[in-house]
């Protein structure tokens, strides 16, 4: 499938789980992926992998949080391939407490990373997109948006992420840009790893215990979060604005 052919996809947090699987996603689609992340994170397994997948790549290091580095990041892309077209804003970090335990770093990192990396990205990414008048971005948020125990700096910055979407879907639709947002459930990944490790338990067991309570009976995979990614992005959803899509195995 070439849905995304001749497109440029800016992936954030793309070195491993959900945005590891989504740029390789997208590149399947055609889309060139710039793999934006932290500076000491590499980024070299997904690169591989989107040129395995036949598309080329770019690994683009930058903290989501700090403006200078993001808008450096975009005019980098910019400068490789004249253009943005697509971003997932992706990345995320944990720092589970109970509300008593939480520090104001655990709560300032998560918001910082989730929401204002969110803010600041698309800030930058829609110069282009509104130049050109064709876009999208999806934002990924969770199904802890609707409240999850430990959780009330994740769960916060998902919540906002949702209001992000929306208010955005009603300012950039004008100019032909669609921003939506995927919210996942339980997703095996590198961070429900560090989560299985907060609650003292192996990660099967943490599994076997996720998917008794979701009605597929199984957790999910990234490729599961990046299937819809990529509906999201391609001319298929031109008419899908403003919306949250619950990635969960069940409601």
């Amino acid at each position: 499938m070439t849905r995304l052919s001749g497109r440029v996809a800016v992936v954030t947090g793309g070195a491993r789980g959900i945005g590891a699987a989504t740029a390789v996603r997208l590149a399947e689609e055609g889309a060139q992926i710039a793999v934006f992340d932290l500076p000491d994170v590499a980024c070299t397994a997904t690169v591989a992998a989107v040129q395995a997948a036949g598309s080329t790549a770019l690994a683009v290091p930058c903290d989501v949080t700090d403006r200078q580095q993001v808008d450096a990041a975009f005019q980098q892309v910019v400068e490789t391939w004249g253009k943005v077209d697509v971003l997932v804003n992706n990345a995320g970090i944990v720092r589970d407490n109970l509300l008593f335990k939480m520090t104001d770093e655990d709560w300032e990192s998560v918001v910082a990373v989730h929401l204002r990396g969110a803010f600041l990205c698309t800030r930058a990414a829609q110069r282009w997109m509104v130049a050109q008048r064709w876009g999208k971005v999806v934002n990924v948020s969770s199904t802890s948006a609707l409240g999850n125990r430990g959780q009330a700096n994740y769960a916060a910055a998902k919540a906002g992420l949702q209001g992000l979407t929306r208010t955005l879907a009603m300012e950039l639709g004008p100019f032909n840009i669609n921003v939506n947002a995927v919210a996942p459930g339980f997703i095996e990944t590198e961070m429900t790893r560090a989560t299985a490790t907060r609650l003292g338990l192996t990660m099967d067991e943490f599994k076997r215990q996720a998917a008794a309570q979701i009605p597929l009976r199984r957790v999910g995979q990234p490729r599961d979060v990046a299937h819809v990614i990529a509906f999201l992005c391609s001319e298929e959803a031109s008419f899908v604005n403003g919306q949250v899509i619950y990635v969960s195995g069940g409601p």
